[in-house]
C-alpha cells in the first residue's frame, strides 16, 4: 500500500530524474564557467537542458534562468522591480509571493478570491482598469492552488494584462507535473520548482519576460560570477538540472491519461467520505482543481489529531500548506474564504500522486473512518 498523500509538499525522485542526476554528477561535474574542454562539455549539457525545457513549458530557452526552486523565483522576479512598483496578487497566493511583496513593497493582497477559491475574474479586470494610471508594474497569479488545488484563470488574466500593458507573473509550481504545460509561454514571468513534479529538490527556474531582466537587479538579490548570462550569480547544479528536466520529460507524456484516472479515484474517495460524514466540507468542490488534491474541513475534530492518528496508521496527510504551518494557519486558502477559527482547526489536506492507485484512494478513506471512531470516542477536543 502507498499511503503518501502530501504530494502538494513535495514529490518522490522519478526513477529516471534519479538515474539521470547519477550520470550527471558522474561525467559533468565540473563547473560549467571554467574554459577547459571537460567545463565546455558541461557547459553543453547546461545548454541543451535549457533548450529541451524550453520545448516542454513553450517558450525560448533564453529566457529560462536556472534557481534553486519556487522560492527564489518568486522573490526574483519581485526583485526585478523597483520598490514602488505597483504589484497586484490574491490572498491565496503561496507565501513565496505575498511575503516578498509584504517585506520589500509593503503591499498586501488585492486580487480578489470568489467563494470557490478561484480569482474572481471580472472584478480583476476591473482592479487592473482602475489601477492602470498607477501603471501596476506586474499581476501575480498561481497557476493552481497548493492547497485546494482550485485551477486559476492565469491564462485569460494573463491575456487582459497584455491588453492593458501590464508585465503578467505565474508561479506554475502545482501546475507543472499535472497539467500540460505548452501555454506558459504566454505568461512574462513563469517558476517552476523541480520537486514538485519528481525531481530533486533544490533545483528551478524562473521564466523572464525579457532575456536581459535580471540584468538590471539591484543588491536586493544575488550578486556575484556572471552566471546564467549575467542573470543570477552562483556555479550552475548541473546534474540537479538535468535531473529536474528529465523528470518532467518523463511525466509529462503520461499526463493525458494520470488525468483521468486519477480524477475518478479522487472523486471515489469523496464519496466514500461523504458516506461516513454528513457534515463534510470540500473546498473548491464547484471549480475545476487539480486531479491529485481534495482540500476538506472535517465535521469536528482537530486536524492535527487526524494528522497524527493517520499516520500512526502508515498514512501521509497535511493540514494545508507547509510552508505556511505554524506560522499562518493552517490553510491560506480557507482564511480567505472567510472561515471561523474553529473550521481552521479542521482543515486537512490530501494530495495523490501519479501511481496512486484506486486501492490507495479506498483504504485511505477507510483509515479516515476508523479514526472518526477513535476520536469519538476519546471526545472532542477544546
Amino acid at each position: 500500500m502507498n499511503g503518501y498523500f502530501d504530494h502538494n509538499a513535495t514529490t518522490p525522485l522519478l526513477p529516471e530524474a534519479r538515474e539521470a542526476w547519477l550520470r550527471a554528477s558522474d561525467k559533468h561535474w565540473h563547473n560549467p564557467s571554467s574554459l577547459y574542454r571537460d567545463a565546455g562539455l558541461a557547459s553543453q549539457q547546461l545548454e541543451s537542458a535549457r533548450e529541451r525545457l524550453g520545448t516542454l513549458i513553450g517558450v525560448e530557452a533564453e529566457r529560462i534562468v536556472f534557481t534553486s526552486g519556487a522560492t527564489e523565483s518568486n522573490n526574483a522576479v519581485l526583485a526585478t522591480f523597483p520598490k514602488d512598483a505597483r504589484i497586484l496578487f490574491s490572498g491565496i497566493e503561496h507565501p513565496s509571493m505575498r511575503q516578498p511583496a509584504w517585506y520589500w513593497m509593503g503591499q498586501e493582497p488585492s486580487l480578489p478570491v470568489g467563494p470557490d477559491g478561484v480569482v474572481d475574474l471580472a472584478a480583476a479586470k476591473e482592479q487592473i482598469q482602475a489601477a492602470i494610471k498607477d501603471r501596476p508594474s506586474l499581476v501575480s497569479l498561481m497557476a493552481a492552488n497548493n492547497e485546494s488545488g482550485a485551477q486559476q484563470p492565469w491564462k485569460e488574466l494573463a491575456a487582459l494584462c497584455h491588453e492593458a500593458g501590464v508585465l503578467f507573473h505565474t508561479d506554475a509550481s502545482q501546475w507543472l507535473g499535472k497539467l500540460d504545460a505548452e501555454d506558459l509561454g504566454m505568461c512574462d514571468f513563469v517558476t517552476g520548482s523541480a520537486h514538485k513534479f519528481g525531481g530533486p529538490k533544490g533545483a528551478g527556474f524562473l521564466v523572464v519576460a525579457d532575456p536581459t531582466a535580471y540584468q538590471r537587479l539591484g543588491p536586493r538579490f544575488l550578486q556575484g560570477g556572471p552566471q546564467e548570462s549575467g542573470r543570477r550569480a552562483g556555479t550552475e547544479n548541473y546534474p540537479a538540472i538535468e535531473a529536474m528536466v528529465t523528470a518532467l520529460e518523463t511525466i509529462t507524456p503520461r499526463l493525458s491519461q494520470i488525468q483521468i484516472d486519477q480524477s475518478q479515484r479522487r472523486d471515489a474517495f469523496i464519496d466514500a467520505l461523504r458516506s461516513r460524514f454528513d457534515d463534510l466540507r470540500v473546498i473548491s468542490e464547484s471549480a475545476p482543481r487539480l486531479w491529485n488534491t481534495v482540500l476538506m474541513v472535517m465535521p469536528a475534530h482537530h486536524n492535527l489529531k487526524w494528522l497524527t492518528a493517520l499516520s500512526r496508521r502508515g498514512f501521509s496527510i497535511s493540514t494545508g500548506s507547509a510552508c505556511s504551518s505554524g506560522k499562518e494557519g493552517s490553510s491560506v486558502v480557507v482564511t480567505a474564504l472567510g472561515a471561523s477559527a474553529d473550521e481552521l482547526r479542521r482543515v486537512v489536506r490530501i494530495s495523490g500522486g501519479w501511481d496512486t492507485s484506486a486501492e490507495d484512494w479506498q483504504a485511505l478513506a477507510v483509515a479516515f473512518g476508523e479514526v472518526w471512531g477513535e476520536l469519538n470516542r476519546g471526545g472532542r477536543p477544546q
